[in-house]
């Protein structure tokens, strides 16, 4: 059952929200790392956020890369964070 869960996302929402690593700003926004522990493995994992009008907001994305530690994934997930606010700005949201 725990597997069909976590297929249609009904995981533990906590799985995704314990920052690995200092998060980092770039280009105004922020971009936190949050793997998860997948079997063995750690999934890559992030939020990009960004204040905007007094309102936060935030993206987050989970991607298929999986790494052997949690700092490995969390440098994937700030890499690709960088590369999608490079690529999408603002539009992000």
């Amino acid at each position: 059952m725990s597997f069909l869960k976590r297929l249609f996302g009904g995981g533990d929402a906590s799985e995704t929200s314990e920052t690995v690593g200092e998060p980092v700003e770039h280009k105004g926004f922020t971009i936190r790392a949050t793997p998860f522990r997948t079997g063995s493995e750690f999934q890559t994992c992030g939020v990009v956020s960004k204040e905007i009008d007094g309102e936060v907001k935030e993206h987050r994305f989970i991607r298929a890369d999986r790494f052997p530690s949690a700092e490995l994934a969390a440098e994937q997930a700030l890499r690709k964070g960088k590369q999608m606010v490079d690529e999408q700005g603002a539009s992000i949201f």
